[in-house]
């Protein structure tokens, strides 16, 4: 099964970010339902990995805590923007969470990708970028204030890739507890 590791998001945080949304030529907003912050991506994952993992996972002991939204951006850079995306300020906690979360994802014997973990939630992908629409969207949208983020657990999540798009269902959740 395709799985993940993310932070989801309440209907509140949800519902502000949804809000954002524009017409942006090519833009395929992701659905409110579907929006979080993503720890770790796995791919593919057999029966006897998603127990390793689980296990490795309910050991980790991290405190609650808070997030707010930061700066926001595309990727890979305003001149052929693909992914609209909103960052987080930064919060050692998060940071922290993330490093255990793939110690325990690579000592389940799973790879990840080799990159630095950056922060963010994705708000929309383009297929035909017009960077200039997208400008006017990072300059004046995310300009609003959105609410704070409680960050009480994070969650292993199935990906199930469909014609209509992902469906992310669910399978445990890990509590955070000083």
């Amino acid at each position: 099964m395709r799985l993940f590791i993310a932070i989801e998001l309440p209907e509140q945080v949800r519902n502000a970010l949804a809000g954002l949304r524009c017409d942006i030529h090519g833009a395929r907003w992701v659905p409110k339902d579907q929006l979080h912050l993503t720890l770790a991506f796995l791919g593919e994952v057999d029966d006897d990995g998603v127990a390793r993992l689980t296990g490795r996972l309910s050991r980790i002991h991290a405190p609650p805590f808070t997030l707010r939204f930061g700066e926001s951006g595309c990727f890979p850079g305003r001149r052929r923007p693909r992914v609209l995306w909103v960052g987080l300020e930064h919060e050692s906690r998060l940071l922290h969470l993330a490093a255990k979360v793939h110690a325990a994802v690579t000592d389940s014997g799973m790879a990840l990708e080799d990159r630095p973990f950056s922060p963010h939630i994705t708000l929309a992908r383009i297929k035909v970028p017009r960077p200039e629409e997208v400008g006017i969207f990072l300059d004046r949208h995310l300009q609003k204030k959105l609410p704070s983020l409680a960050v009480r657990e994070f969650i292993l999540f199935q990906s199930q890739l469909t014609p209509e798009g992902a469906i992310h269902t669910p399978i445990r959740s890990f509590p955070l507890a000083a």
